[in-house]
């Protein structure tokens, strides 16, 4: 058993020094974001995209079509 903690308890050096660098930025990612908050930061994006690359019209019949098929 005390073979097997020592194992686990190694960290590669490279792994160590970016979550060294991480947490020096404060940029470190959470691991507890809510989905709401993820959502509202994804979607502007994907908007903006959308608009771009002339894929609105696509967006707005899978959007349409998903709302028929909850029977809204």
């Amino acid at each position: 058993m005390a073979d097997i903690a020592g194992r686990t308890a190694h960290r590669s050096p490279g792994r160590a020094q970016a979550h060294q660098v991480l947490d020096a930025l404060g940029d470190r990612p959470s691991a507890t974001r809510h989905p709401l908050i993820a959502a509202a930061m994804v979607l502007p994006l994907a908007a903006l995209l959308a608009v771009v690359f002339g894929g609105w019209d696509a967006v707005v019949t899978q959007a349409s079509s998903v709302a028929g098929l909850l029977g809204h």
